[in-house]
């Protein structure tokens, strides 16, 4: 009799080999999704120029993939829990290729109007996040899932990939074979991943409806929590990487031209993804409440010191630097916090929702940049404020929420 007892057991723990492999490819999808999301961000100069734009029209430019990517990952995660992750990789994959395409036409053309309606459907590549994360959850018991999310969010490197070489890649191939180029490396991910990712033992298909599945979702006090601070950390991110190349050329324009502007941005996306799977693992280590309060602290702090528009060089390099990192810890913190406190069967759409929370958080800050932005002084102070307003009072919502550690380990 007592012999029966485990095998259920470990029926009930499918033993989960090659997880790292696995999750390493799932962060080099979300990489080349990410290249393409901020397609138009690191050569914003070559449409302003182009095109004549105002201030408001290379915001919205800017900020319109990111409003689409955000939204859409509520779609794109609950579906990943009805089909998995390597089917909704390759779609998300494939389907950002037309967007990309459709890009180089507009900017072929000198369209406003066509780049907008181009900005729009690129924000499928930004929907990559949303499969990624239950999909590397299922793959490491709980007590590990901080690390594995904080790995799988290295794919954000995608944005430092792009800020880098998208400009360079423009000197050098042309406009349009630039574009051709990042399509093609779109459909040879896309095959990558249908031939060699694979499902976790742990996974099961979840055929709840959608729209059931994210109500459900939303009616969980974790993921109202979750979106705001995630709204902060990781939308202060990806703002910054959308804008920081306008940021750095329009108030040092002596110093900054726009192939350093790629390179400074591509610096500060890299210190994010580093510091991504560290916040996961200390958040593991430490509570996840910790690592984010520390997290929300450096943001507010080194968001001030921006806002003094200090002279180019050392210190400001060094701020958004710190800047980066300190965003970096707060993300890894933020998923490692949703594992422990949401059902299984729910971490897909609750991820879906919080990751949408995050890229519309950085969907505002270019519009209130370029809103703000003050031409007789050259100067951004103002938007500047409005995250420091804005990240002390998560500070204190953070300070106020129960510490989650992980009941599961």
């Amino acid at each position: 009799m007592s012999t029966n007892s485990a095998p259920s057991s470990a029926t009930a723990q499918p033993e989960l080999r090659g997880q790292f492999p696995q999750v390493l490819l799932a962060t080099l999808a979300s990489a080349v999704g990410f290249w393409a999301w901020m397609l138009i961000a690191p050569i914003q100069k070559y449409y302003s120029e182009g095109m004549n734009l105002s201030e408001g029209q290379i915001s919205l430019m800017l900020a319109t993939p990111v409003l689409v990517g955000a939204l859409g990952r509520i779609v794109t995660g609950a579906l990943t829990d009805r089909f998995g992750a390597r089917k909704m990789f390759t779609v998300v994959l494939l389907a950002s290729v037309p967007a990309v395409l459709l890009v180089a036409l507009a900017g072929t053309i000198g369209s406003f109007v066509l780049l907008i309606v181009a900005g729009t459907l690129l924000g499928i590549a930004g929907t990559i996040f949303a499969v990624g994360v239950p999909f590397s959850s299922a793959w490491y018991e709980p007590k590990r899932r901080g690390f594995a999310n904080g790995v799988f969010g290295m794919g954000m490197i995608g944005t430092a990939v792009s800020a880098f070489f998208t400009p360079r890649l423009l000197s050098g191939l042309s406009y349009f074979g630039t574009h051709l180029f990042i399509a093609g490396l779109l459909v040879a991910m896309a095959a990558l991943v249908w031939f060699f990712l694979r499902e976790s033992p742990a996974w099961t298909p979840n055929a709840q409806p959608l729209v059931p599945k994210v109500m459900g979702a939303l009616k969980l006090p974790i993921t109202w929590q979750m979106s705001f601070l995630y709204g902060i950390v990781f939308g202060g991110f990806v703002a910054f990487s959308t804008f920081l190349p306008k940021y750095l050329t329009t108030i040092y324009p002596d110093q900054v031209d726009p192939v350093g502007a790629g390179t400074r941005t591509a610096l500060f996306a890299v210190a994010a993804v580093i510091a991504r799977p560290i916040g996961g693992v200390l958040a593991d280590k430490f509570g996840p409440k910790v690592i984010a309060l520390i997290s929300l602290a450096g943001i507010v702090s080194l968001a001030y010191i921006v806002g003094q528009q200090p002279e180019e060089g050392i210190l400001t390099g060094t701020v958004f630097i710190l800047m980066a990192s300190a965003m970096g810890l707060g993300m890894g913190a933020v998923f490692a916090w949703i594992g422990p406190s949401t059902p299984p069967e729910k971490v897909g759409a609750v991820s879906g929702v919080v990751a949408a929370a995050g890229g519309l958080g950085g969907y505002f800050p270019p519009l209130a940049m370029g809103a703000t932005y003050h031409a007789e002084t050259n100067s951004y102070a103002l938007g500047l404020w409005l995250l420091v307003l804005v990240g002390t009072f998560a500070l204190v919502v953070a300070g106020m929420l129960r510490g989650s550690r992980d009941k599961a380990a």
